[in-house]
């Protein structure tokens, strides 16, 4: 071979087809209406600002959205609490991740600090919806990659979307508030039910092995919100009892607990939960009840009518922030909680 065609031979052997370029990763934060004071803070702690985004309704209820930048190729993080109206608040979350998908977003992330419908998470009767399984495949439709929930009312419900699923708890956020106001007096922790004894252990270990307890309940299923305690379960005598639950809707169940507690000769009565829904009485049911501080997290929006003395909110923003950077950056979300998310 001559050399002329060695060297076009050579050439040939080097050449390199199409174009390499490396990127940047893109964090963007988006919000929607039903509680953008959390979605603030958390873009706060991460150091960023939320996404500009024009949302409103139409005559008939429809909702409109659309964001006022770029969002080509970003990792997005959507924030949404499913808070009352609870289908409103759906919706638009689901808009919110079509109109990301349609805008050529990497991946996409739906944060949702309360997850709506998931008490509906199996059927008590025949011809019933599981509705928690259909919210899941709702948002997998919108184009959502992945989900990340604080405190799901079971932990069967990462199993009903088909992608990654980021469990938070906040308990972190609860135990170490408690630990610092009333780690000094005899504890124990109570569950309202035995459903969730096992989220009582994980408040037990991080208390210093304080002893557990349980309500035995009774719930009709033909009545929602509305349930017996019957008895106490467990040494509460004497003891200050920290009453713990993933949710406090219309306070019934948890202010009869606090209720049977105190009439089992415990010495004070604490309830720490991470949803505060707060529908219809439980504020006056909360006030009346026999607990001395009702402790919960701004998951969602607690509005002005619905505050009172004995109520100290927690921010969640810094465990939410912290697991999007850990995302984000490919880090582990699981040593957020010492390996047991």
């Amino acid at each position: 071979m001559s050399k002329g065609g060695a060297d076009k031979a050579g050439k040939h052997k080097d050449r390199r087809h199409g174009i390499r370029k490396r990127t940047k990763k893109n964090l963007m934060v988006f919000s929607g209406r039903a509680h953008p004071d959390l979605a603030r803070d958390v873009a706060a702690a991460l150091g960023t600002d939320l996404v500009p985004t024009s949302a409103y309704d139409f005559a008939n209820g429809e909702i409109y959205v659309r964001y006022e930048e770029s969002v080509r190729g970003c990792d997005a993080f959507v924030i949404q609490s499913h808070t009352a109206p609870i289908n409103e608040s759906i919706m638009e979350h689901l808009l919110m991740i079509d109109a990301l998908k349609r805008a050529s977003a990497k991946r996409i992330t739906v944060v949702l600090p309360f997850y709506g419908y998931a008490r509906q998470d199996k059927k008590h009767r025949g011809r019933e919806p599981i509705s928690a399984r259909l919210i899941a495949d709702l948002f997998a439709a919108a184009g959502a990659d992945r989900l990340m929930a604080v405190d799901l009312h079971t932990a069967q419900i990462q199993g009903f979307f088909d992608g990654p699923v980021d469990h938070l708890m906040a308990l972190p956020i609860l135990t170490d508030y408690v630990q610092e106001k009333y780690g000094d007096q005899e504890l124990a922790i109570v569950s309202p039910d035995a459903g969730r004894i096992k989220v009582a252990e994980q408040w037990s270990r991080r208390l210093g092995g304080a002893p557990l307890a349980f309500i035995h309940k009774t719930r009709d299923i033909n009545r929602p919100n509305e349930s017996a305690a019957n008895r106490v379960v467990g040494e509460v005598a004497g003891r200050l009892c920290v009453l713990v639950d993933d949710m406090i809707d219309t306070g019934g169940t948890i202010t009869k607990a606090a209720d049977a507690l105190m009439k089992d000769g415990a010495a004070g009565v604490v309830i720490a939960a991470t949803h505060a829904i707060l529908s219809g009485p439980a504020k006056e049911r909360l006030m009346a009840c026999a607990a001395q501080e009702i402790i919960v997290t701004n998951t969602l929006p607690i509005a002005p009518e619905c505050r009172f003395d004995t109520l100290t909110t927690l921010s969640i923003a810094p465990l939410i922030s912290r697991a999007v950077k850990e995302v984000f950056e490919d880090g582990s979300v699981t040593s957020m909680f010492d390996g047991n998310a």
